[in-house]
């Protein structure tokens, strides 16, 4: 187990979260789950591109927020796209790359190439940069490329 491990509250829904994000990111697994009497998940561990989670189910008392939100590094427009997709399915798309998902968790969904543009060392560029993914719900890549070059 890794010494630090995000756990997610999930009102009722652990299994089926667990299922869902297992079928987006493709590097996943279900280590343990622990059911209650009834045999319904009540606590569970799993990892999603190596990443590794609990769940809980509980009652409907704490939603998730944006103060907390998983950051999925994107090598191109088409990752973007895909996970992006399959994310805000059920769920609600917010500014620059942001998303959250039908269980109201945030998202960020950012390619490589932002980052880069944005550690660039010519401040014109950086700011060309930012004011086009300021603009943007979904990041485009193209979009950001066309601002970076000027």
């Amino acid at each position: 187990m890794s010494k630090i491990t995000p756990v997610l509250w999930f009102p009722g829904q652990l299994e089926e979260a667990i299922t869902y994000y297992s079928s987006i990111f493709q590097s996943s697994s279900t280590v343990d789950l622990l059911r209650d009497p009834e045999g319904k998940v009540s606590f569970a561990t799993f990892t999603l591109q190596g990443q590794q989670f609990m769940g809980l189910n509980g009652p409907d008392m704490f939603p998730f927020t944006e103060a907390v939100s998983f950051f999925v590094n994107c090598v191109d427009q088409k990752e973007v796209d895909y996970y992006w997709d399959r994310l805000v399915e059920g769920g609600k798309t917010q500014e620059c790359g942001w998303l959250k998902d039908k269980y109201g968790l945030s998202w960020q969904i950012i390619p490589e190439v932002l980052l880069k543009y944005l550690k660039d060392p010519d401040a014109e560029k950086r700011k060309r940069v930012h004011e086009a993914m300021m603009k943007m719900v979904k990041i485009d890549v193209e979009g950001l490329e066309v601002a970076y070059k000027g």
